[in-house]
């Protein structure tokens, strides 16, 4: 998880700056806000508060209630100076949207704000995503403004072309879209660690629903959230992700290919078609193990008796099929939701059991965590030990198992 600070300029383009904040907390990372006057004259401050769970500020001499710790961080004891204090904390500054007059004051070094100042005395990596009018975008003054801060270092976004803030214009100065700037800062961050570069991932997510008539279904509780946390993750550190969604009805990732299924046998089908092609399969989808024996293909109607017997048989196990024909080099991780004690025993015999690199253990008899819940807490075991990641949100979760599948694939490359 990075510390990302986010500076809003004046522009009508400060609403998707409110995306970002969104996407970059669900992906795990502290975000703090600072904004212009201007700034406020579009967005107000209790927007970005609200989504990025810490204080807004604007001014220079504007007390802050947090004394420049992000989210994931203890005040210190002392009022700091926040243009100091803010980016002292911050592994990467964005300022989005960037106007033509703040990019002006970047590039001659004025330090007239809070956002200005703190620019001025970062010392981590500074994004500059541009938003503006077409013309002011292309005059000459703005050009030579964006020249100096390249030369700084300074990562500059180039903006898209398309429709602009005034009715009826068209031109080049769209602010990069929420996505890209989350990607663009992640990349800037010192350290980027992009160890799944040209790997193929595969990720199962959600829960299977098989069917008993038309209408009704044996189903679970999965809400396919950890399998898309995994997802997100692995595109972050460089993958090639392909996700197979059993009934997930989440937000998607353009970066990432969806395959949508609903039946444990419509999973293993997906499965056997691109598990030939990955390096990594994370198993998280919660796959039923039973199933009715047969559907009725219209809706079953109520009779006289107050009792419907359901005759069930197996579903297959895909991870052992899977894991019993993989090549050399290929990576399969397990997912294993236990009830109670003896959840980690079950994972270990698990491993085993069924010849995989790690199984991830969670309990699901806890209300606060697990299926449906935004937070998870697991322990990640592997036939070296075993490591317990304690409760946090469930992008964290999928970057502790990432960091084992990093780990096991370096193990693997060292023994081959």
């Amino acid at each position: 998880m990075a510390r990302i600070l986010l500076g809003v300029s004046g522009g009508i383009a400060a609403y998707k700056a409110l995306e970002f904040v969104r996407l970059a907390t669900k992906a795990g990372h502290a975000v703090r806000v600072v904004q212009t006057e201007t700034a406020q004259r579009f967005v107000g401050a209790p927007s970005f508060a609200a989504l990025s769970g810490a204080p807004v500020l604007t001014g220079d001499f504007e007390r802050d209630p947090a004394r420049g710790a992000f989210p994931d961080q203890v005040p210190p004891d002392h009022d700091p100076l926040s243009h100091l204090e803010l980016v002292r904390n911050a592994d990467a500054f964005l300022v989005a949207p960037a106007s033509a007059n703040t990019i002006a004051k970047l590039a001659h070094g004025l330090a007239d704000n809070l956002l200005t100042s703190a620019a001025l005395a970062a010392t981590c990596p500074v994004i500059v995503a541009p938003a503006m009018n077409n013309h002011m975008y292309e005059h000459a003054a703005t050009q030579a403004n964006l020249a100096t801060l390249r030369a700084r270092d300074v990562m500059v976004l180039d903006p898209g072309v398309g429709a602009l803030g005034s009715k009826g214009e068209w031109g080049v100065g769209r602010l990069a879209e929420p996505p890209d700037l989350l990607r663009a800062v992640e990349r800037a961050l010192p350290g980027a660690d992009a160890h799944l570069v040209g790997l193929r991932v595969l990720v199962t997510a959600g829960g299977t629903r098989e069917p008993i008539d038309s209408v009704r279904f044996v189903g679970n509780r999965s809400s396919g959230r950890m399998g898309f946390a995994l997802a997100d993750e692995a595109v972050r550190l460089g993958a090639d992700v392909t996700v197979i969604a059993a009934n997930v009805g989440l937000e998607r990732n353009p970066r990432v290919r969806y395959v949508d299924v609903a039946t444990a046998a419509e999973l293993k089908a997906a499965c056997e078609a691109e598990f030939p092609g990955a390096d990594v399969l994370l198993m998280a989808a919660a796959v039923a193990d039973y199933r009715p024996s047969e559907a009725a293909q219209t809706k079953l109607k109520k009779d006289r008796s107050d009792t419907l017997t359901l005759t069930l048989e197996r579903t297959d196990d895909i991870i052992s099929a899977l894991a019993a024909v993989r090549r050399p080099q290929q990576t399969v991780v397990g997912f294993a939701a236990e009830h109670g004690e003896g959840a980690v025993e079950y994972g270990r015999d698990k491993l085993r059991r069924k010849g995989l690199d790690a199984v991830v253990v969670n309990d699901i008899g806890r209300k606060d965590i697990g299926f449906e819940g935004v937070e998870n807490e697991v322990t990640i075991v592997t036939a070296a030990g075993e490591r317990h990641v304690p409760r946090t949100a469930k992008a964290a979760v999928a970057r502790e198992v990432l960091d084992t599948v990093r780990d096991l694939r370096t193990e693997q490359r060292a023994t081959a």
